[in-house]
């Protein structure tokens, strides 16, 4: 024990000049930079009201971020329909998750240099504007300002992966993670259900009732981060290197975040674009993915061997292959969440809904639930049962399995479909929530937990979002094509005229008797016959697209093998402790232990 605390207080002595980032050596299984040991800690750390509401403050705002996209997402329809129509409101979506993923880097990063008490702090309180910007939007191109300030906040909130995991000993980050998860429960999973329940429920208020539920939360959050939160200040954090804010202000890499910052939101709106605002063969799709792409390739070249001080991507985290296969697992993980709740609420809506519009949400909260589940029955399994890279494996290969057999799904099955995706995505949900506590365990040096996690959660969002982009674009092909083989002949043969056939077609897509009244020729033979074609092409298309998760669940369990085994790391020890602003709670209760050995 002795010896290993000499090896960190070495670390710690790296001349400042060649920055911190020199002196990891990337090939070395061992972890270092933590403050405390769990013996360390005082009696009942545990059960401070610092310790609970830090992490309450942490499940609140975790709550948040995901009912921002879980509430939002379902009804993005009834809020054009409301305060639009325009064409914009697609960006409500997009310019959220883009700001989202490209803000989580630095906040990681910075947080590491200066502290995380400001930076959650000040995010609470952008959520709060955000909120009522939102709540109080009169038209879309407000409603998207105010995502703007949401994806920014929700930055901060989806950190709550390393905020938990700093102030957790190693051995409890699993766990930690899995009550956390918990939080998400409204959102996520009962978040389709509810937003539809203050649409058709409640009319006066509708879908501004999620962003004034939003607000309260936020602000019960920021109140938490206010009282509770004190984690080691820049002065703690620097007391080894160099204690000045100037030099890090005057050394930080901008250039780096220029380039990150415009190659991530250009690749990123390029897919967000392609197949929904414009098609992925035009100029703009192409030269959005295609530059955006370019210049991350260059910003990775510059960190690699651009003569900086500190620069923003600590490259040795890249030599580190046990944290990139987390990563890369977590995005696949994390994709397939994300694109089914896009495509199952839309598969239940066409192939089992009937018109039921509450139904439909209570169905399609069965994406969120499943996974939610599986992230928490993972986490508080994951370290009894140990060897973490077979149970990725595992999980990859049942999920997979099952996601593969949903493509039975059609009209007529719906328990069967509803069951498959349900234990699809809760073995999925269980390799998530083991992938996100390695983003941060395996981390050489604790002290790089924040980019550790949140350039994790960048990979995250750009792996989920090319994902999606590829689910959505096989759907809308197939769903085009099967329409335009299927529906005109099942019309014509019930004996709709054939000048009728693109007309009653255009009534699907509004999907109101008063559209299909508007048909010549209609009745209801040939609705019902027109219906049930409509209802099998689009089985046809979401079977096309549960056979295509095969692919991507392939690629997860090849690079499951290069996942990491953590038992050895499942130790007492704590990468950061809360305190006073003076930093002196734990101080002399550390010094006594280091004089005892």
């Amino acid at each position: 024990m002795a010896e290993e605390k000499e090896t960190v207080t070495r670390h710690n002595d790296v001349p400042a000049e060649h920055g911190l980032h020199h002196s990891i050596t990337a090939n070395t299984d061992t972890i270092i930079g933590f403050e405390a040991d769990l013996g360390d800690l005082p009696k009942g750390y545990y059960r401070s009201k610092l310790f609970l509401g830090s992490m309450f403050a942490t499940g609140m705002g975790l709550w948040a971020a995901v009912s921002t996209f879980g509430m939002v997402a379902p009804v993005i329809g009834y809020i054009n329909a409301d305060i639009g129509p325009s064409a914009s409101y697609v960006w409500i979506s997009i310019i959220y998750n883009v700001v989202l993923a490209v803000s989580l880097a630095p906040i990681g990063r910075l947080s590491d240099i200066f502290g995380r008490r400001y930076f959650f702090i000040g995010g609470g309180v952008i959520a709060v504007i955000g909120c009522i910007v939102c709540a109080t939007a009169k038209t879309i191109p407000v409603l998207i300002g105010g995502n703007v300030l949401l994806g920014i906040s929700t930055a901060t909130q989806l950190c709550f992966h390393f905020v938990m995991g700093e102030l957790v000993p190693m051995k409890y980050r699993y766990t930690g993670g899995a009550i956390l998860y918990l939080f998400g429960i409204p959102g996520s999973g009962f978040g389709p259900a509810m937003a539809t329940s203050f649409i058709t429920k409640y009319p006066s208020v509708g879908w501004r009732a999620i962003y004034w539920l939003l607000l309260a939360g936020n602000v019960v959050a920021l109140i938490c981060w206010i009282l509770f939160y004190f984690p080691p200040s820049f002065h703690k954090k620097h007391r080894n290197d160099i204690d000045s804010k100037m030099y890090w202000v005057k050394n930080f890499d901008y250039i780096g975040l220029a380039l990150f910052t415009c190659g991530f939101v250009a690749f990123l709106l390029g897919l967000s674009w392609g197949g929904a605002t414009y098609p992925w063969k035009s100029a703009a799709v192409i030269v959005s993915i295609v530059g955006g792409f370019a210049v991350l390739v260059v910003f990775v070249l510059y960190e690699i061997y651009a003569p900086q001080k500190e620069p923003l991507l600590p490259v040795h985290l890249f030599r580190n292959g046990h944290w990139v296969a987390s990563c890369v697992l977590l995005g696949l993980g994390a994709g397939v969440y994300y694109a089914f709740a896009i495509i199952w609420p839309m598969q239940v809506a066409v192939l089992y809904g009937d018109g039921r519009i509450l139904w439909v949400g209570l169905a399609s909260c069965i994406n969120g639930l499943s996974t939610i589940s599986g992230q928490f029955v993972g986490g508080m399994l994951a370290n009894k049962i140990g060897k973490t890279r077979f149970q990725c494996s595992a999980m990859f290969l049942i999920g997979g399995t099952f996601l593969g057999c949903a493509a039975v799904s059609n009209p007529y099955n719906f328990k069967t479909a509803i069951a498959l995706i349900f234990m699809g995505c809760f073995f999925i949900g269980w390799n998530e929530t083991i992938c996100l506590a390695n983003s941060t365990i395996v981390v050489h040096d604790q002290r790089y937990i924040g980019i550790a996690g949140g350039l994790a959660g960048s990979m995250r969002s750009g792996i989920t979002s090319v994902i999606i982009a590829i689910y959505v674009s096989i759907l809308t092909n197939k769903l085009t094509s099967n329409v335009a083989s299927m529906v005109p002949a099942a019309l014509t043969s019930a004996g709709l005229p054939a000048t009728s056939v693109t007309g009653f077609i255009t009534a699907l897509g509004v999907g109101t008797p008063a559209a299909f009244d508007m048909v010549p020729g209609i009745n209801s033979t040939i609705l019902a016959a027109g219906s049930i074609a409509y209802k099998e092409a689009n089985a046809g298309a979401y079977r096309t697209v549960y056979l295509s998760t095969i692919a991507f669940s392939v690629l997860g369990l090849a690079l499951t093998f290069f996942a990491p085994n953590t038992e050895k790391h499942m130790t007492g020890k704590v990468a950061a402790t809360l305190g006073n602003e003076d930093d002196t709670v734990l101080e002399k209760k550390q010094v006594d232990h280091l004089e005892e050995e």
